[in-house]
């Protein structure tokens, strides 16, 4: 199932940690975000909160809350959703 990200959620996506198919700048609209909780992900130690399509429920991504290392600071309040629930709709650069 993929989400339209280019008309309803109003975001831009870039690449992400060397290649891999994740990225976000920003999210605008439909999108709900659960509860913090600890990760240990590729770069370190991360507060990180699930975040979900608000019509279907799916999990799409997470919300960096806090970022241990402080190398990592400047993804906290950042958003990674996985591209697989994207889909393209014209007009992506």
């Amino acid at each position: 199932m993929g989400v339209d990200g280019a008309s309803s959620w109003g975001v831009r996506a870039k690449p992400y940690e060397r290649g891999a198919k994740l990225g976000l700048e920003g999210i605008r609209v439909n999108v709900g975000c659960g509860p913090a909780e600890e990760r240990v992900l590729l770069t370190g130690l991360h507060a990180v909160a699930d975040i979900y399509c608000e019509n279907c429920k799916t999990t799409l991504g997470w919300k960096y809350e806090h970022a241990f290392e402080s190398s990592q600071k400047y993804k906290e309040g950042k958003y990674i959703i996985e591209l697989a629930h994207m889909i393209k709709d014209n007009g992506w650069d």
